[in-house]
């Protein structure tokens, strides 16, 4: 006669109970899965719509690498910046005019194969991020420019930075790169494809922070939608190189059409003090300085 085994007459453990328990004695974190939302396309009018992207390229250089793969998320959010749905998912490959880079390959998991005769249907693209107020990506300074140079519609977009414009240090977190964020909000997800990083986004952006009365959310359009200028130290002299770069300046090296120069990005609250230490600590003498004003609009822009 055969034995049966007791554990068959178990039932079936409830997960969600075990990771509760195991997180209220303290010795614990539990991460869960993401679970994407579901689109749906109904709202209140009031509403605003907001645009998270991410692309897969070829290379770093937005004037020759391309696209392989652009993944965008369309989300609603209320007159307080919070989330309250989402609207539309985009993503497609597109086949470059050479094979992917091994290096971009293991990064990335796009494969020639995977891309072969995919194109990105750009109507249905910049139809689909036409009623966008703000796109949002976790390096703009990178996917702006890319997304610009192929598709038209993205010049006029207002733009903002989740990993550059809210400070994630000063809100209790270590660092700003999007795994670890979602691995704090205890997500977790499939780095590295461009849909996944979007949801995964999403889901930061709507995550309270303990720092402030609101969302992610909140907190980054209000540094977005906040004037700043862009002030450059042309012809500084060279051995002060490294006292502007502490200080937080760019080196440009002219190849968009700006100044070949180092230059900041401050808020409208600390242009004068900025160039007062300009003409104060680095040129030691009274002089003209250029001074840009930078809102969302040009913000993180390829075009100078």
């Amino acid at each position: 006669m055969k034995s049966t085994s007791p554990l068959k007459h178990l039932p079936a453990p409830d997960f969600d109970d075990m990771a509760r328990e195991l997180e209220a004695t303290g010795d614990y974190k539990v991460l869960r899965r993401l679970v994407p939302r579901e689109p749906n396309a109904t709202g209140a009018s009031s509403e605003r719509i907001g645009l998270i992207i991410d692309l897969e390229t070829t290379g770093l250089d937005p004037t020759k690498d391309e696209v392989i793969e652009v993944a965008a998320v369309k989300f609603r959010y209320d007159q307080n910046d919070t989330i309250s749905g989402v609207s539309g998912i985009f993503q497609a490959f597109n086949q470059p005019s050479g094979p992917i880079p091994p290096e971009v390959t293991r990064l990335t998991g796009i494969t020639d194969e995977m891309v072969a005769g995919c194109k990105i249907d750009d109507t249905a693209l910049e139809a689909f991020v036409a009623d966008a107020g703000i796109v949002i990506a976790h390096n703009a300074g990178f996917d702006r420019k890319f997304a610009e140079r192929f598709w038209p519609a993205f010049e006029t977009k207002n733009w903002a930075c989740s990993a550059t414009q809210i400070d994630w240090k000063a809100h209790g977190f270590g660092g700003a790169k999007l795994a670890y964020l979602l691995s704090e909000i205890g997500l977790f997800h499939n780095a590295h494809r461009a849909i996944d990083d979007c949801h995964a986004l999403l889901e930061v952006l709507a995550h309270p922070l303990p720092a402030s009365a609101g969302p992610a959310l909140a907190v980054l359009l209000e540094r977005a939608r906040r004037r700043a200028f862009r002030i450059w130290a042309e012809n500084a002299p060279f051995e002060l190189k490294d006292q502007l770069k502490k200080r937080g300046y760019r080196w440009s090296d002219g190849s968009d059409g700006s100044p070949r120069a180092w230059h900041i990005e401050v808020d409208e609250s600390i242009r004068d003090t900025e160039l007062d230490y300009l003409r104060r600590e680095i040129y030691q003498r009274d002089i003209d300085l250029r001074c840009q004003p930078v809102t969302a609009r040009e913000r993180f822009s390829a075009r100078p």
